[in-house]
């Protein structure tokens, strides 16, 4: 059965490196799962790995992991052409849509090209779980600090924007996000916007965020807005629950 309401989990994490294998699903991807509904049946995780150029490696990295948990996982592949020419039926038999990490700028590309971002806000609005980590946390967004350009991070606003702010990832381990992040809430270049450190998610029901979590002891979610009167960038941390 599809989610209650439309359901996004950004995150700046879900994989873990396995104990016999290279791979297993982490807590924020099981949370995505269990917020699905799906019950009496294998859960069905479609896989995205666009912004790493679709891999067919770590597509089987991922297949393993789902095996591991008694998942069905598929794999939303556009490279070199996409699975099928019924996208939307592709991606709805699905009750999860995991996109993985890498460029969000070509991500974007690749998906416009090909009229993904329609597809996937209808299935969000017809129960499909939707979620990712880093590109696939930032996709979902208004834009986010990337380092699809190099390792100097620029700001991307040309996200999907099903949910109407920014996003910042990778909060806590790459020296960079924070002040570029709050360079850009600053000029209003981004929106208010919501970050995540590593090991953290922020679940939405709707436009709402309702959540943030965390698979890990550590790991923490912030919001930063622009302070009108003084032009500043300030931030609130989150209460973050350990999953």
């Amino acid at each position: 059965m599809p989610a209650e309401q439309p359901t996004i989990v950004a995150t700046s994490g879900g994989f873990r490196a396995g104990h016999r294998t290279n791979l297993e699903f982490h807590r924020l991807v099981h949370h995505a799962v269990d917020l699905s509904g799906v019950h009496g049946r294998a859960p069905r995780l479609c896989h995205v790995g666009t912004a790493n150029g679709d891999q067919r490696w770590f597509n089987a990295d991922v297949s393993e992991a789902g095996r591991l948990v008694g998942w069905e996982v598929s794999h939303l592949n556009l490279f070199t052409m996409p699975p099928t020419a019924d996208l939307a039926g592709f991606v709805r038999e699905h009750d999860v849509v995991w996109v993985g990490g890498g460029s969000v700028a070509n991500l974007l590309a690749v998906w416009e090209v090909h009229g993904l971002g329609p597809v996937l806000r209808d299935a969000w609005r017809d129960g499909v779980v939707l979620g990712g980590v880093s590109a696939g946390s930032i996709c979902w967004y208004l834009g986010g600090s990337t380092d699809s350009f190099g390792p100097d991070l620029r700001v991307v606003t040309n996200g999907l924007g099903f949910l109407p702010y920014g996003n910042g990832v990778h909060y806590d381990s790459e020296p960079m996000r924070r002040p570029t992040i709050h360079a850009a809430v600053a000029a209003g270049t981004l929106p208010v916007t919501h970050c995540t450190d590593d090991g953290a998610g922020l679940v939405y029901r709707g436009t709402e965020l309702v959540e943030a979590v965390s698979e890990r002891p550590t790991g923490g979610a912030y919001l930063v807005r622009r302070d009108e009167a003084s032009g500043i960038a300030q931030e609130e941390t989150l209460d973050t629950r350990r999953l």
